[in-house]
């Protein structure tokens, strides 16, 4: 980082999305002296959050003409990461004892975590600054400036011009689905988690569910409520994995991955186990996906990743103009959308300087070759995974903000552990009191709670 040789300038800028990375890039623009206008599609503030029960006609999302439905939120959702962790740094999520509609839980539901970004917005007046019911369309660099084209829900058009676009409408829209040699012939319906809500559609069926991450253990439980059977294949299982899984209905198992599928409706393992199964579910995660973006073929996904990408925020050859909130997957999502924004509203401000494009496009072939020596797959480039403090703290080191807090961090560590040793109990049962008090001392010192040590009042124990 190197002090800006001129005064702080203020900029013209677009947040593309309302959700939990737009909101918090709002208020650190504004805070910087920029002015903003967020746009955003829905009728109000959440994004990702929003749960509808509507879904997309096309169930596995691979038409590109489908209307879109943002929210991939199901019914039962919780959270699985520990409330406390996953605020942001200086708006505690803590439990709202004042008010009994809320959920107190210390993995709360979707809801909750929704109802804590309206909160968060009111508190900063972030919706003043949004255009609710507008699409952009076309995001597109013009002399130095960047167009934004978008409509309304109404049919109305704007075309507009920016000092720069940040762009924070989320990665969790466009389906990835997994391949499997034979399903062109297969007879039986497939699915993404993306539009699943309820396990109703799914009485009495047998159900193929592939993925055993956080959507995947979820809706497999949830499904399993109804269905006849249900079966998990999983590439993290080894090749000989088979085992039924402790669920109420004794109808779960655990497989390793599909190996074909069968026209006459079976679907072999590659454990050598045959199923002959109604549904596929795919929890197999998203792609990343900006049909509004023209930067003349600049930049592109490959295989998922997002190029170029300065630490996963600036394009090199369009910075400070254009950049993104929130693409690495997993973790502390909030708080990385929080020290984010600073880091970008500074280098818009001109009071933090970027690297030159050479310096950058040079860390950037780095960081590539690293992971490729690493034996890291392109696709996983935006998963920080043990890295992610480090990545958070040298970005917090741009701008003044503080380090990842120990007992974020930790909340992080222990809870995937929690997730993976114990998915069915994970978040109802835990043993983390000595990171809570240091948590609800640190939130204390800052003066945002008032905190019993004694009692644990705030955090609903």
């Amino acid at each position: 980082m190197a002090p800006a040789p001129s005064p702080i300038n203020s900029q013209h800028v677009a947040v593309i999305g309302a959700g939990a990375a737009g909101l918090v890039a709002a208020r650190e623009l504004r805070r910087e002296g920029h002015t903003v206008v967020v746009l955003d599609r829905e009728k109000q503030v959440g994004g990702l959050w929003v749960y509808t029960p509507k879904v997309e006609s096309d169930p596995l999302g691979l038409d590109p003409t489908r209307p879109i439905v943002h929210s991939s939120v199901y019914e039962s959702l919780r959270t699985n990461l520990p409330r406390e962790c996953m605020g942001y740094q200086d708006y505690p999520f803590v439990p709202r004892n004042d008010d009994p509609s809320r959920d107190s839980r210390r993995y709360p539901s979707h809801r909750e975590v929704l109802a804590y970004l309206q909160d968060f917005a009111t508190e900063f007046n972030i919706e003043e600054m949004i255009r609710f019911e507008t699409e952009v369309v076309r995001v597109e660099p013009v002399n130095g400036k960047w167009r934004v084209q978008s409509k309304t829900a109404g049919g109305l058009s704007n075309d507009e011009i920016f000092d720069a676009v940040v762009v924070c409408c989320g990665h969790f829209t466009e389906p990835n689905i997994a391949q499997i040699p034979g399903i062109e012939s297969w007879p039986g319906r497939q699915t993404h988690s993306h539009s699943y809500r309820v396990p109703d559609p799914f009485k009495d069926e047998v159900v193929v569910v592939i993925g055993n991450f956080a959507s995947g253990a979820d809706i497999s439980r949830d499904i399993s409520k109804v269905a006849k059977e249900v079966h998990i294949a999983s590439r993290a299982s080894g090749p000989d994995t088979f085992e039924k899984r402790p669920v109420p209905n004794n109808n779960l198992w655990m497989h390793s991955e599909i190996d074909t599928a069968h026209e006459d409706g079976t679907i072999v393992f590659k454990n050598g186990r045959v199923v002959k199964a109604d549904t596929i579910v795919h929890c197999t995660g998203y792609k990343y996906y900006f049909p509004f973006l023209e930067t003349n073929n600049y930049m592109r996904v490959d295989d998922n990743r997002v190029e170029p990408l300065y630490k996963h925020v600036f394009a090199p050859a369009l910075a400070p103009g254009l950049s993104f909130i929130g693409l690495p997957a997993m973790g502390l999502q909030f708080y990385m959308f929080e020290v984010q924004s600073k880091w970008v509203s500074a280098v818009l401000s001109g009071r933090v300087t970027l690297p030159s494009v050479d310096e950058m496009m040079e860390d950037l072939k780095l960081s590539y070759e690293t992971q490729e020596a690493l034996g890291i797959p392109k696709r996983y480039t935006h998963k920080l995974g043990k890295s992610q403090c480090e990545y958070l703290n040298w970005i917090a080191d741009q701008c003044g903000f503080p380090h990842v807090e120990h007992w974020r961090d930790q909340e992080v560590t222990r809870g995937y552990k929690r997730l993976g040793d114990q998915p069915e109990t994970f978040r109802d049962e835990w043993d983390d009191d000595d990171l809570m008090e240091e948590a609800y001392e640190d939130f204390a010192r800052q003066n945002l709670i008032t905190f019993h040590p004694s009692r644990f009042l705030e955090s609903g124990r």
